[in-house]
């Protein structure tokens, strides 16, 4: 086994170099959930073609992006930010990442302008893992987990480069797998 941190809430999985899932290549996920039962996280850097506005037409400020969650209940939105003291209710996940909160607040400071893409991030659906099917992969050497990275890369708008970023951040064990060709083929 690769890598020798756990997986728990508020950590990051990267994929590894070679994934072919289109769900999952080149993906950086921030896990949501860890437990016995099964894990849950967003895909940080699947932006999807829509904004926020054309999920939510009650929504006057549409140029919030939207990214793709994952495969699992891509008909359901989700968030997660960096500002408690604008919404409330939010399940903190990390250090100072929340997941969740009072919608209706999130509606009205967009509204009002009072929230931008730098403290807030939308995903249509999640990613989900039954029980032990996570730990599975992890053995496999699917996922990298990562548990030392800073907030402002989860709500950067850099999502073409948040997977190599990442890794390049894991240290020198992992540096050298942020060069490699998306095909191995071209290797």
């Amino acid at each position: 086994m690769l890598n020798s941190i756990s997986a728990a809430a508020g950590r990051l999985l990267v994929s590894e170099p070679f994934m072919m899932d289109p769900n999952f290549k080149r993906s950086v996920i921030l896990l949501t959930e860890y437990s016995e039962d099964g894990a849950m996280g967003f895909v940080l850097n699947h932006q999807t073609e829509m904004m926020l506005g054309d999920i939510l037409p009650d929504v006057s400020y549409s140029e919030l992006p939207v990214y793709e969650g994952g495969p699992v209940a891509k008909n359901t939105l989700h968030f997660i930010h960096r500002c408690p003291e604008k919404i409330s209710g939010g399940i903190e996940i990390w250090d100072n990442i929340y997941w969740g909160g009072n919608f209706e607040e999130v509606k009205e400071l967009i509204n009002n302008y009072q929230l931008d893409e730098n403290e807030i991030k939308f995903f249509a659906g999640y990613s989900g893992w039954t029980q032990g099917q996570l730990d599975a992969e992890l053995m496999e050497d699917t996922w990298i987990v990562a548990n030392n990275f800073n907030a402002d890369l989860i709500f950067a708008n850099s999502e073409h480069n948040l997977w190599r970023e990442v890794v390049i951040s894991l240290g020198n064990r992992y540096a050298h797998i942020a060069n490699f060709p998306e095909n191995p083929s071209l290797n």
